[in-house]
Order: C-alpha cells, then sequence, then structure tokens
C-alpha cells in the first residue's frame, strides 16, 4: 500500500519537535509489511529577511529524510491573521504541482491527511484533482476550535463530507464531529500511542542529577506550548495556593515549552513572589523529555480544550502520575486512579488534586504497565485497516 501523508503540522531542521505525534504515528505505519509512504508537509511561504519571527520558515529545508521518509516542504501562500476562510484554496493551489510531481513517481493509492483545516480541506481538493480517495485524521483543536467560526465550520462539514473515512483520537472528538452533521459510521476512532523505547523510567535522583534540579523538593511538571489554552497562569496560581496554604509541601514547579505567552507568565511569577519555586525551561528535544518526566513527582495538565494529549502517555510510560483537567480525550486516558487524577479547571481544585497527588504512595510500576497499554504499533495496525477498507471500496467502485 502506497500512501501519500499531508500535512503541515511534521518536524523539520527548524522546529524538530513539530507535530511529532503525527511523525510517530506515520512512520510506524511505514514500517508495517507492504506499506510505503511519502510527506507532504507545507510550510508558510516568507522572504529570507529577518522581520519578524516568521522569517525563520524560509530556513525549513525543501526536502529532507526524516526517519528513512522522504518529507518535502513545499511553500504556500497565507495573509496571517486574515482572510482564514482562503487558507485551504491557496494551500491546496500552492502545492498543487508538488504533489502532481510525487504522484508521478510515486503512484500513491491514497491521501492520509491531519488537521482539518486548511490542510484537510486542501488534501479533499487534492484528491479530487488526482482520483485519489482521502482519510482525514482530527487531532482536537482543529475541530474544538475552528467550528466557533461559522464560514469555517462550513468547510469543515465540507472536509469531512468529502473524505473517505475519518480517524478522531478520542471519543469525545468523535462527538464533536458528529455534532457537525457527519455519521458516526464514517468516523473511527483511533487513540494515538507512545514510544516506550524513548519514554521509560529513569531513577529520580539521577534524573535530577543529569538536570541540575533540586534533590529534595516536591517537582511539579508540565509540558506543551506557552499559550492561554494549556493553562500556564492556572498553574502559577495553584502553585501560590499551594504554597500558602501547605507550605511543608514546598513544590517546585517546571514548565517546559515555547510561545507568546511566556513573557506574561514571567510577569506572573514577579507578581505571585514564585521566584525560587518556577522555572521556565524553554523547548526540550523530545528524545531529552523522558529525563524531566522521571525526575517529576507530578505531572500537570490544565488545558481547557485537548484531542488526546500525547504528554499524559508520555508521563505514565517514565512511571509518574498525572493531574490533568477533565477535557477532550483525558478522561479517556486517565480512566484508573491508580495512575492519576482528574480535575476541574479551577486553581482550588487543581491545587487540591496536586496535594492528594504527592501524598498518594503510587506504583510506579503499575503506571508504566498502564501506559504499555497504549502502542504506535497498536495505532498503526488500527489505521492500516481504515486506509485497507478505503482501498478495497475504491477498487469495488472501480471494477
Amino acid at each position: 500500500m502506497r500512501v501519500l501523508t499531508f500535512t503541515s503540522l511534521y518536524p523539520n531542521n527548524i522546529w524538530p519537535n513539530h507535530g511529532v505525534f503525527i511523525k510517530e504515528r506515520v512512520t510506524h505505519f511505514a514500517a508495517l509489511p507492504g506499506c510505503e509512504v511519502k510527506v507532504v508537509a507545507p510550510v508558510p511561504y516568507f522572504p529570507p529577511l529577518k522581520i519578524n519571527h516568521r522569517w525563520r520558515f524560509s530556513q525549513v529545508c525543501r526536502r529532507a529524510m526524516v526517519e528513512g521518509l522522504e518529507v518535502h516542504h513545499p511553500r504556500y501562500f497565507m495573509t496571517p491573521k486574515v482572510g482564514m476562510s482562503l487558507y485551504g484554496w491557496l494551500m491546496f493551489l500552492s502545492v498543487l504541482a508538488t504533489v502532481k510531481n510525487i504522484h508521478r513517481q510515486f503512484d500513491f493509492d491514497l491521501i492520509d491527511a491531519h488537521y482539518i483545516y486548511p490542510d484537510s480541506f486542501a488534501a479533499v481538493l487534492l484528491g479530487r484533482v488526482l482520483g485519489k480517495p482521502v482519510v482525514v485524521s482530527a487531532r482536537g483543536s482543529d475541530v474544538n476550535l475552528f467550528q466557533e467560526f461559522p464560514l469555517i465550520r462550513r468547510l469543515l462539514r465540507y472536509t469531512f463530507r468529502s473524505a473517505r473515512k475519518v480517524i478522531a483520537v478520542s471519543q469525545a472528538l468523535k462527538r464533536k464531529i458528529v455534532e457537525l452533521g457527519i455519521g458516526a459510521e464514517q468516523i473511527a476512532v483511533i487513540p494515538n500511542g507512545v514510544d516506550t523505547r524513548k519514554f521509560y523510567p529513569a531513577p529520580k535522583p539521577g534524573a535530577r542529577q543529569r538536570l541540575g534540579l533540586p534533590p529534595n523538593k516536591k517537582m511539579l511538571l508540565s509540558v506543551g506550548n506557552l499559550t492561554v489554552n494549556k493553562g500556564g497562569e492556572l498553574l502559577l496560581r495553584a502553585l501560590r495556593r499551594l504554597l500558602d496554604h501547605m507550605p511543608e509541601e514546598d513544590p517546585y514547579l517546571i514548565l517546559i515549552g515555547e510561545g507568546a505567552l511566556r513573557k506574561e507568565l514571567e510577569k506572573l511569577v514577579e507578581r505571585l513572589n514564585l521566584k525560587g519555586h518556577v522555572r521556565l525551561i524553554g523547548a526540550i528535544p523530545h528524545r531529552e523529555l523522558y529525563l524531566w518526566y522521571s525526575a517529576a513527582d507530578v505531572f500537570c495538565l490544565a488545558s481547557s480544550r485537548e484531542g488526546w494529549p500525547n504528554v499524559i502517555l508520555e508521563s505514565l510510560a517514565c512511571g509518574t502520575p498525572v493531574v490533568a483537567t477533565a477535557v477532550g480525550g483525558v478522561p479517556e486516558i486517565l480512566r484508573s486512579d491508580k495512575v492519576g487524577m482528574l480535575t476541574g479547571r479551577d486553581e482550588v481544585e487543581f491545587a487540591e488534586k496536586i496535594t492528594r497527588a504527592l501524598n498518594t504512595p503510587w506504583r510506579s510500576d503499575t503506571i508504566v504497565q498502564y501506559a504499555k497499554k497504549y502502542t504506535w504499533e497498536q495505532t498503526a495496525l488500527s489505521v492500516f485497516h481504515v486506509f485497507e477498507t478505503v482501498s478495497q471500496e475504491r477498487i469495488r467502485y472501480e471494477n
């Protein structure tokens, strides 16, 4: 089976952590017998002028090999923050020549598109031009956020209805898609997995020593983009509450990630008098995250919306329990109180749950075994069965 993966969310030489969860699914699928994959990961066009941060798009290489897969990065035109309803059309028109050229050399059976708008919208247009079926994968924010815009909501519906099959990463996301008027029978739920060869427990004292972290403090960790949705401000306020009401815990919070909210969070650390209790680490290579998870006592996720957050599985695979807001697919991951706790998105309740988690005698081996139920190999096999069904339907239709 030959597959063309189409998504703007894919690691590259400038942003190696970009869309790692998609890369994992694609590479594990490509490792299955008889499966071949090429990837087209469009990048916004920007001239190589250091006008603002967007100039780095110009530094993304045009073609690369990523874990054995050929990845193309054609440029597409977009107008930041305006004309959102045109993004899908602009992406389609910009990459059409590249995809046609790949098709001449690599006659793929179907298009595997990730992120519903604009990526999957562009992909279904490519599918129509090339006469190829398209399977689209919804990840979370692409549905949860964009459906709030009336015109984009219509484009989401068009994309879903034009796709031969839809993959949702959680039951919660499937319900959201059904609310858009898409038939439940068209949607397969396939959660993400975790690679336990990359995420595994390291001895806590050694991990803290290697990372230069305090050896005796109660360590809290959060990994994610520094955006409003991820709840960094909520975590800081919950930490302040912990220090005020339970100073004996002496917690220490580490925030890993970058984003537009960094300066605001740094100012909040100052205002809440949290210096000495918080570190904003910035982006960390994906392969090094296991040390940070292993060094932590509790992993925290304070998101307002999620699809299937891989950071939870990564933490569990390292034997670290989780406290997370009960949004999206999170309750589908944290099904057992032996691995973590769900909380409301409120600083008082979050602080209470963190306190309980810090005082719970967790069993690291139980947490690790729980995470091992979710493997990328299983995910890849489930995806293969969906693709195989779509390919067989196409053959029957053509005959």
